[in-house]
């Protein structure tokens, strides 16, 4: 009798249990899915009404900067606002509170301060870029980003990756070589300002990842979105009015003074706004160097999205190049893909097997 009351007692636990973590994991991959379509989305509106933005006028790159880090804050703190009213709303017949800022007020300050500058200085540099080289370019010299990820990980988050990750990076950085050396379009200062945003944009990705996932202080993406953009508008204003000074900003400001250029410029601040909104999310999804290389094919597609709407000359050597970035990021998720399932593999063990046994 014991052993057919086994028998019918096994099949419950054994199916019951995974249906439950399939699920969940299958909702999680939707998430995931949704906010990387709409980041890839935005980031190409972004980008290429900079292009037009910064070649159809004479703004300068600093001061246009600060209006997508001021214009995401403003629309950021009218989505907490409405978020936390509606959170009170259904949170008041049970008492819950939501959590207080102030506990922690001078660890929120240093942190912010270090991802808001480092969000300033990424988008002042990212502009910087495109003011001097193509965006086929700019965009190739990004997709290093996934060696500078696997270096920051090590730096802050003291994660080490596998060596087939590390082989599978190889390519992409080959891949950036041979585009940056044969790219028509070279320029010393372009070169320079896209390496420097690439590896503020990796430690910043590094930094938002450990809020994120930092049990104290429990940042949502929408939180850390527009905290940290807060800050970066209270850093930068400082830094254009000395840098630039009051009559450069208001010439500037003074270029979108016809009605289609005000409109291109709201509408690029709005899709500014949502692609940060979809990368803060995106990334409490994924790993830290999974983020980095799925923006890395996110700037495949849009290296040659830039070659057919601005029709920009590409060498072979540069086609190359860029199908070779493309050959990298597949290496590394088949490489991850198999660290995954030998680690889970090895994790398991007659100990963990009887746990999912009926004794």
């Amino acid at each position: 009798m014991e052993s057919i009351e086994e028998s019918d007692v096994a099949p419950r636990v054994a199916i019951a249990r995974p249906r439950k973590v399939l699920f969940g994991y299958g909702l999680v991959v939707v998430k995931t899915f949704a906010s990387l379509v709409l980041w890839y989305i935005f980031s190409g509106v972004t980008l290429f009404s900079n292009k037009v933005i910064l070649t159809e006028t004479d703004v300068a790159p600093a001061v246009f900067g600060a209006y997508q880090i001021a214009f995401t804050a403003l629309l950021g703190g009218v989505r907490i606002r409405g978020l936390r009213y509606v959170r009170r709303l259904l949170n008041s017949s049970s008492g819950n509170e939501t959590r207080d800022d102030s506990s922690s007020w001078t660890t929120f300050t240093i942190t912010m301060t270090i991802l808001g500058t480092t969000r300033f200085v990424s988008v002042v540099l990212s502009l910087l870029s495109l003011a001097y080289v193509a965006v086929s370019f700019t965009e190739t010299i990004k997709s290093s980003a996934p060696f500078f990820t696997v270096v920051m990980s090590w730096i802050v988050l003291r994660k080490r990756t596998g060596i087939l990750i590390n082989l599978s990076l190889i390519p992409v950085v080959g891949g950036l070589a041979l585009t940056s050396c044969t790219e028509l379009s070279f320029n010393v200062i372009g070169f320079i300002a896209a390496l420097l945003n690439n590896v503020a944009d990796c430690f910043q990705n590094v930094f938002s990842k450990k809020l994120l996932n930092d049990e104290e202080l429990s940042y949502s993406p929408d939180e850390l979105q527009f905290y940290s953009s807060s800050a970066a508008s209270l850093l930068q204003v400082p830094f254009i009015l000395i840098y630039l000074g009051p009559i450069a900003v208001k010439q500037s400001m003074m270029e979108f003074h016809t009605v289609d250029k005000l409109w291109l410029l709201v509408m690029n601040g709005v899709s500014f706004h949502m692609q940060s909104v979809a990368a803060y999310l995106t990334m409490s999804f994924v790993s830290p160097v999974t983020f980095s290389v799925a923006n890395t094919a996110k700037r495949a597609l849009l290296i040659w999205t830039s070659v057919l709407i601005f029709h920009n000359p590409v060498t072979i050597p540069s086609a190359i190049g860029t199908m070779t970035v493309i050959v990298g990021v597949f290496c590394y998720q088949q490489a991850l893909s198999f660290e995954s399932k030998s680690s889970s593999t090895m994790t398991e063990s007659p100990r963990h097997n009887a746990l999912i046994k009926p004794a």
